[in-house]
């Protein structure tokens, strides 16, 4: 752990960003932990994701929908936790492995791999072996994330500690329902106090 938290620590300072503020997105988004007990990354698979990524690649989404709709669907949910995520990852994997990769949210910082070619890896394997390395790998995914020209917004965000701004930018427009926003204040304001 102490290597992270001294990566976190050269990242926030590279960033200009307080090194608790990054703490407490990792807390939010990951529960502070990288990888779940039998050593997997921590991810959560996005079966609207998957519906609209299948559809993309002309698969008949309403038939595989009606066959498997907890891991395909048009609406989110269908969340098991923990283990059982990566356990719906590699079901959906079994359909189309770069779509299923694409649909689900890795590490520390819970990037969707979707993102995997605007990150600079060559492809979502690549991503995923990424994610499966290290919390320091997860780290690195998500600063090249909020490093993007049109993401660097996120950086000012996090910067004047704009949780709202940072939420609705980082979780999309859905962040005031799920509350990110007060989530990532209350994080940071009892790292803040805990130091």
């Amino acid at each position: 752990m102490d290597k992270i938290i001294d990566y976190l620590k050269e990242c926030a300072e590279k960033l200009g960003i307080n090194y608790f503020i990054l703490l407490a997105v990792a807390k939010v988004e990951a529960n502070t932990k990288g990888f779940i007990a039998d050593g997997k990354p921590t991810i959560l698979f996005e079966r609207h994701i998957f519906y609209k990524q299948l559809k993309k690649q002309g698969f008949n989404v309403d038939q595989l929908t009606n066959q498997y709709p907890t891991l395909i669907n048009k609406t989110p949910g269908g969340y098991l936790g923990g283990q059982r995520e990566n356990y719906r990852l590699q079901m959906a994997k079994q359909i189309n492995e770069s779509c299923a990769i694409e649909s689900a949210s890795f590490g520390l910082f819970q990037i969707m791999g979707f993102h995997w070619q605007a990150l600079g890896y060559s492809s979502p394997q690549q991503f995923e072996l990424a994610m499966s390395k290290s919390e320091i790998e997860q780290t690195e995914a998500f600063i090249r994330f909020i490093s993007l020209p049109g993401n660097i917004k996120m950086i000012a965000a996090l910067k004047q500690e704009d949780f709202a701004t940072f939420a609705r930018l980082y979780n999309g427009p859905a962040y005031k329902k799920n509350r990110y926003d007060e989530k990532i204040e209350e994080a940071y304001d009892a790292i803040k106090n805990a130091h």
